[in-house]
């Protein structure tokens, strides 16, 4: 019997140990892959000086969330077209300053990093945002009629309409002699206006925020994301554990619960002929009778579940940017008067007796365009974007970097360089006039970002914008606080760290 046994054992032993021994080769493999691929980059960063590093934190102990982008603007200055940024002693990331360098990394179809997009995955899924290859390629060409000129006629009515909203509540506190802070005002603003506009849903968020479960959780949920990605709260078994993980997942499920429901009903419509026939002829389209009318070159439609990402995202993306961009301008407006009262007088003068801007309307406003895209450079609603590179590029300079590297465009230093900008903190709309812009480098304004990746907010948000300059003449901001006297942005997204109050100190009467 005993000997049974052992012949039993043996192989078993036998199997356990060749187990054991592959076990440690796989892993000294990967170890000594790693260790050849970090070498590789470690030389490659060489060629980029950059500020000292500690051993053990990188540059961690010199940035917070409210100085990153302060400080990188400093470290720009030193270096103008590139420097490593180092997270902790192995994680290098190379951050690049300059439009030469910039148009490189946006001609290329690169990866995106896992963080922070990662982090946004339990809301959105995997839309747009987020996917990548051939998959990305075939939700971008069934979603690019949602984002055609004809369709994005029709919402300009409906922003504006939701722009009259915010106006009236401001109108009511400047009688009462209240401030206003932009932001939270702005937000639903916009969040109404993408209501609107993707679900032909009308929820008053503006006048009843608190009455409505999905605008409740689509507000927190920007909120909590933006205020993740600030403290690096990365890992989700422990954020998920603390009280702002667990109601950023009651948030999810509440948001998921509504489009749910909506793209559900909007299906049991189209299931009918005779609806569908009538969805069609419909004077307005909205975005999700869009996204389940298209099909690919086989017929075949977006399922549920990346309908569902698809609207989700366009919530995210549609909605907070755009509001911190329309904050920023009208804070950069309250500062100029005088340009103000340019803007003023060119929307009076294309409206006439008119309170509503229409879309042929927007082609006209030259001199307030000028005037956005330089709030836009100087406030880049999204100040970075980050790649990981799938193949090894070399710079005009001929520096160069393998595959794997992680790269982040700093849009908002990009914005501020003095090898393209002449006084870049000055606030200059005449920038961009068309004589000035034709002789700009391509690649030097980037508040979309830029190459095939670029997103449909490059004409969805501009319009969002144009469409709420009104020209109601007695609602004029006249100066602008912050409660710190100083502005700041966080390097995910451009929103000031402690809110744009504004203060309307006068009215005044029309054609002054």
């Amino acid at each position: 019997m005993a000997s049974l046994l052992n012949n039993i054992a043996r192989p078993s032993a036998i199997v356990l140990q060749l187990s054991v021994v592959l076990g440690i080769v796989f892993v000294l493999l990967k170890v000594a892959q790693f260790y050849q691929k970090r070498k590789k980059l470690i030389k490659a960063l060489e060629a980029f000086p950059g500020p000292p590093k500690h051993w053990l934190y990188g540059h961690n102990h010199l940035i917070s969330s409210e100085t990153v982008l302060n400080q990188f603007l400093l470290w720009g200055d030193k270096y103008p077209y590139a420097f490593p940024r180092w997270f902790g002693p192995i994680l290098p990331a190379l951050i690049i300053n300059h439009p030469d360098y910039a148009k490189v990394i946006v001609n290329q179809t690169e990866h995106k990093p896992s963080l922070p997009y990662k982090l946004l995955m339990p809301w959105i899924g995997e839309g747009l945002l987020i996917l990548e290859g051939a998959k990305w390629f075939q939700h971008r060409k069934l979603l690019t009629p949602a984002f055609h000129y004809d369709v994005l006629k029709s919402y300009v009515t409906l922003m504006s309409d939701s722009v009259k909203v915010m106006l009236d509540k401001w109108e009511k506190k400047n009688t009462e002699r209240k401030s206003v802070e932009l932001f939270q005002d702005v937000s639903l603003m916009t969040l109404d206006s993408i209501l609107k506009c993707a679900f032909s849903y009308n929820a008053n968020c503006q006048t009843e925020s608190n009455s409505n479960y999905y605008i409740r959780a689509v507000y927190e949920l920007s909120y909590l994301l933006s205020k993740r990605i600030q403290k690096f709260s990365y890992k989700d078994v422990f954020y998920n554990l603390t009280r702002k993980g667990r109601e950023f997942q009651d948030a999810c499920k509440q948001a998921h619960t509504h489009t749910d429901k909506v793209i559900k009903e909007r299906k049991m419509l189209l299931s009918s002929e005779k609806e569908y026939d009538k969805i069609q002829k419909k004077k307005h389209l909205d975005f999700l009778d869009i996204l389940l009318c298209t099909k690919d070159a086989n017929g075949v439609g977006l399922s549920d579940e990346e309908l569902r990402a698809e609207v989700d995202t366009f919530m995210f993306e549609g909605h907070d940017t755009t509001a911190s961009g329309i904050s920023w301008l009208l804070y950069c407006m309250s500062l100029y008067p005088e340009y103000q009262q340019r803007c003023r007088e060119e929307i009076r003068g294309i409206l006439g007796d008119r309170d509503t801007v229409e879309w042929e309307d927007l082609g006209k406003m030259t001199y307030t365009t000028m005037c956005v895209k330089e709030s836009l450079r100087l406030f880049p609603p999204v100040p970075s974007v980050s790649r990981v590179l799938h193949k090894p590029v070399t710079f005009p300079d001929g520096r160069s970097l393998p595959a794997g590297c992680q790269v982040a465009l700093n849009i908002f230093a990009i914005h501020r360089n003095r090898d393209v900008w002449q006084d870049p903190e000055v606030y200059d709309p005449l920038r961009f006039s068309p004589e000035n812009s034709a002789q700009r480098h391509s690649h030097a304004f980037l508040p979309f970002s830029a190459g095939s990746r670029i997103t449909p907010r490059t004409i969805y948000e501009p319009a969002t914008w144009l469409a709420g300059r009104q020209p109601a003449s007695h609602r004029q901001p006249q100066a602008v606080l912050d409660r710190q006297g100083k502005l700041r942005q966080n390097f995910v997204e451009g929103r000031s760290h402690h809110g744009i109050t504004h203060w309307f100190l006068q009215k005044t009467s029309p054609g002054k």
